[in-house]
């Protein structure tokens, strides 16, 4: 639990423009953890990828919302007014809002991105995500990447599996936050990856239609060996405000946690974080 609280700190940290320069997370494991294909991905591996060059590309600002409503301050939490307004700053600054595919494709193939790209990422499932979070994307033409826990699902206070289905239709992009929210670093087990990841994955593509190629670390906790396994199941893994994996870094983009702060320090965060 205190490596957990170290890196959430860290991201917050970042979030209020406190600079800091460390990491607490381990580039070497013990033991290699077991990998099981899934014969609907098409993924290549970070094995396979020009990942000097990639360490070498700026990184693209991800934001990293939580619980969206009103009431009482606390961790992880934005009020709806807030949220908006972050959205309309945002808009109002040029900014256009990324798909993680498109973030895939810049680093790897190359492609053009918009000259302000921001990605928009929501993590835990909260129905709040559906009702408040992706209406006033659209109002600004812009889309966001739900990661879901699939043990949420039709339970009080998240997200149903149609509200998942309407929001792939929409042009929103989810990807998976685990079944759970066990921490990928205690997946030791080749049950562990089918419960954790393949089986959830799986799910998400019958219930959208689409591959869900796109994954966020529970608590944003990963190491070497976690990089390397998802490199098989996603094209792109996000951690939070920790440094990349040198050689995957396509699985541990960088996101920031966004708390309820003014658009105007938002912005500066950004600037200073990426």
């Amino acid at each position: 639990m205190q490596r957990v609280f170290k890196r959430i700190l860290l991201s917050m940290c970042l979030a209020f423009n406190i600079v800091i320069v460390t990491s607490c997370v381990p580039h070497s494991v013990n033991q290699q953890q077991p990998f099981i294909a899934i014969d609907t991905l098409s993924v290549t591996s970070d094995e396979r990828i020009d990942t000097p060059a990639i360490l070498t590309m700026p990184q693209v600002p991800v934001l990293c919302y939580h619980r969206i409503e009103n009431g009482t301050k606390a961790n992880y939490k934005v009020s709806q007014a807030t949220f908006e307004a972050h959205i309309k700053m945002l808009y109002d600054s040029g900014y256009y809002a990324i798909t993680p595919i498109e973030l895939y494709d810049y680093w790897v193939n190359r492609e053009p991105l918009p000259s302000k790209p921001v990605m928009l990422t929501f993590d835990d499932s909260r129905v709040a995500h559906y009702t408040i979070a992706a209406p006033i994307l659209e109002q600004y033409g812009f889309r966001g990447v739900f990661f879901i826990m699939t043990i949420t699902c039709d339970k009080p206070n998240y997200l149903l599996k149609s509200q998942i289905t309407q929001l792939a239709q929409r042009g929103h992009i989810i990807g998976l936050h685990s079944w759970d929210h066990t921490m990928a670093t205690q997946y030791l087990t080749a049950n562990d990856w089918l419960k954790q990841v393949v089986e959830p994955q799986k799910m998400l593509q019958e219930l959208t239609g689409q591959p869900i190629d796109c994954w966020a670390y529970p608590n944003g906790v990963f190491n070497h060996s976690t990089a390397q396994q998802m490199s098989h199941y996603f094209k792109l893994s996000f951690i939070l405000a920790d440094k990349r994996d040198t050689l995957f870094p396509l699985q541990t983009v960088r996101r920031i946690i966004v708390p309820d702060i003014s658009p105007a320090v938002l912005l500066r965060s950004m600037k200073r974080s990426f």
